[in-house]
């Protein structure tokens, strides 16, 4: 298994704190965008990121807020779903993962759950010749939805059977992609995928749409 790198990405005065992983011969590198009154610890995203460090792909965890922002909006929900500030922040990122040189010869995926889904798909809007493939887990691309039809990259949208309303939702936003894209049901799960299984699940389609959809080189 790869080592961790803990980097800082600055942006517009905000350092950004993230978990580099690197695997030798790396056939790319997913930028998971964590979701609503997350970070970069949380047990779930890196489960998921383990699981594709194993089939040979990089990962780089991050913190789309500030420790002091991370604070503010733990009171009040104040910046989770500023849509517009996250997509700008990770679309930064984007950039310098395709300068940094440990990264620059990789292609790049975006893992996002829940509001990071729709900074992840803002942000495959934004730098279409960049990333090259999005999964969402849990998410809600409907936020980003004036950004769904400039979106370039192939899009899973990932969903647990259970969560219905986000179901919907993602079906609403499935219907504005013009690029390959797939609604995938995960049996059992509920909004957090919490069930015996299911993240297992969610990691096992996540690998195998970035596999084939990210080039080989």
């Amino acid at each position: 298994m790869a080592g961790i790198s803990h980097i800082t990405i600055s942006h517009g005065g905000a350092d950004l704190a993230a978990d580099l992983s690197v695997p030798e011969d790396a056939q790319g590198i997913v930028v998971f965008a964590h979701g609503s009154g997350s970070s970069r610890k949380s047990p779930r995203n890196r489960q998921v990121a383990q699981s594709l460090q194993y089939v040979g792909l990089a990962t780089l965890l991050l913190d789309l807020l500030t420790a002091s922002e991370e604070s503010r909006d733990a009171l009040d929900a104040s910046l989770r779903f500023d849509i517009e500030m996250l997509t700008e922040r990770l679309t930064a990122v984007v950039d310098d993962v395709a300068e940094r040189t440990a990264t620059s010869e990789l292609p790049i995926g975006l893992f996002g759950a829940s509001t990071g889904a729709a900074a992840a798909l803002g942000a495959a809007a934004n730098r279409p010749e960049l990333v090259r493939s999005v999964v969402s887990r849990g998410g809600r691309p409907d936020l980003a939805e004036k950004r769904l039809a400039a979106v370039q990259a192939p899009v899973l949208l990932l969903v647990g059977e259970n969560d219905r309303h986000v179901i919907e939702l993602n079906r609403q936003a499935a219907n504005r992609l013009t690029v390959e894209h797939e609604l995938s049901i995960v049996p059992g799960a509920t909004h957090l995928f919490e069930e015996p299984g299911t993240l297992e699940e969610v990691s096992h389609r996540a690998a195998s749409w970035f596999i084939r959809t990210l080039p080989s080189g």
